[in-house]
């Protein structure tokens, strides 16, 4: 009874098989990821009693805008489309005699029945199809439960210090590689896989890569302050970081990253702009101006004070104006003076220096050109070191600018825009190209 049923069984899963299949997938809400492939039947249908797991050669597929579509058989996924239509499956190893060549299709279908019967009837395969959502997935919270820091560079002032900031909002990934997701990490679902189940780790990980993403920002020199408006070089830093784990490992890239606060504390915002404040003051107008209005709120605290009296209040803060060593009025000369400067030109190289003649080794003397009035020998060349003024020195000071001689042979180049003079070991007294002056500094 046993083989009887067996054969009875493997007939007949065959031929409910033979039908070709049509395969279709709803639209994927935003929390699914994947889902199972369903074949399409109607009480109508006359293919009601196939196998669920079985795809018969020819069946079709469709495949919406997107979605991507695999076929795993036994396992192994064997087909792929990630163009939207129809997909007709043609190599499906479950022979069918309604689609293709039938005296080939008979053989196959024969040699099928029989490797059903020595599984007593069972089909001893599995086929399925799975849809993947290809579509940008967004709404993906995250936020730092513990400061994150972030380096603050600054070239006008000079800053360079360590902040900690703390920073929430979404980012928004997709699926780039169905294959690498399906293989190592949803695997041969059942059902659905929803994005719950990948959250909670993509959420650490996104907080372990955010420092060096930040570091990547900050060294581009975008303030802390001025992120939200970089939010697409942040997506980009995050994606180089996480590109191991995410891109290569899962298949999926973050597409946006969006900010809906950043702060630091307020210890380290009250530091920030204490030194904004000190750095401002280094021009003597805006210190000027700032020490006149601060002279302008003790004028009226000393005019409002009924405790000692005006003029003692008046009398103290002369004192205090007198022993601070600068007023206002300095530092406006000194502001005036910067604006009315010459602005700082090119300055022609310096000749060498000459002198009321030189002796020639024939004897002849007060020659004042390059070369002797009396043999014609050339100029014999100074001795000693030549400073950027031009001048040629024996002594440790030069005879002409007074600067001291530097210690063995210069070699000069402009730290403001990197100009080099042709001869480097004596550079024109101000660089052509943005007029700064040459000075120790300026020796490489």
């Amino acid at each position: 009874m046993g083989l009887i049923k067996a054969v009875t069984g493997a007939v007949g899963g065959v031929v409910a098989d033979q039908w070709r299949e049509y395969f279709y997938c709803d639209s994927l809400d935003a929390d699914v990821l994947v889902t199972k492939g369903h074949k399409k039947t109607k009480g109508r249908a006359a293919n009601n009693n196939g196998e669920e797991n079985i795809i018969s050669n020819g069946s079709v597929v469709a495949v919406n805008e997107g979605q991507c579509m695999i076929i795993v058989d036994q396992g192994k996924v064997v087909e792929f489309c990630a163009e939207a239509g129809e997909f007709t499956y043609d190599a499906s190893s479950e022979p069918s005699l309604l689609y293709g060549n039938l005296g080939e299709n008979i053989k196959k279908t024969f040699s099928t029945i029989g490797k059903r019967f020595t599984f007593a009837g069972d089909t001893a395969k599995d086929q399925r199809v799975y849809f993947f959502n290809t579509k940008e997935i967004m709404g993906n919270k995250y936020g730092t439960a513990n400061p994150v820091p972030f380096r603050v560079v600054d070239e006008n002032i000079g800053l360079d210090i360590d902040i900690s900031i703390r920073c929430n909002g979404e980012y928004s990934y997709k699926i780039t590689d169905p294959l690498l997701f399906y293989t190592n990490v949803c695997g041969n679902v059942t059902e659905d896989y929803e994005k719950k189940e990948l959250e909670g780790q993509l959420r650490t990980e996104l907080m372990t890569a955010l420092q060096p993403a930040f570091a990547k920002i900050s060294a581009m020199g975008v303030r802390y302050s001025a992120i939200p408006a970089h939010t697409m070089e942040l997506a980009d830093a995050l994606n180089e970081v996480l590109s191991d784990k995410w891109a290569q490992l899962r298949g999926i890239e973050i597409v946006s990253f969006g900010i809906n606060t950043m702060k630091a504390s307020e210890e380290d915002e009250a530091m920030i702009k204490e030194l904004q404040r000190s750095a401002v003051l280094r021009n003597p107008n805006m210190a000027a101006a700032t020490l006149v209005g601060a002279q302008a709120e003790a004028m009226k605290a000393a005019a409002s004070n009924t405790s000692t009296g005006p003029m003692m209040a008046f009398a103290g803060m002369n004192m205090a104006t007198q022993a601070g060593g600068m007023n206002a009025q300095q530092l406006f000369q000194m502001g005036a003076a910067q604006a009315t400067a010459p602005q700082s030109q090119p300055a022609p190289a310096a000749a060498p220096a000459q002198t009321a003649g030189w002796t020639c080794s024939c004897g002849k003397t007060g020659n004042t050109g390059k070369f002797c009035s009396e043999c014609g020998a050339p100029q014999p060349v100074a001795e000693g070191w030549t400073c950027s003024c031009g001048a040629v020195n024996k002594g440790k000071f030069c005879s002409e600018c007074g600067a001291k001689k530097p210690a063995g042979e210069p070699l000069y180049k402009c730290d403001k825009c990197g100009w080099e003079p042709e001869d480097p070991k004596n550079p024109p007294k101000f660089c052509p190209e943005c007029g700064d002056p040459f000075d120790d500094s300026d020796i490489r």
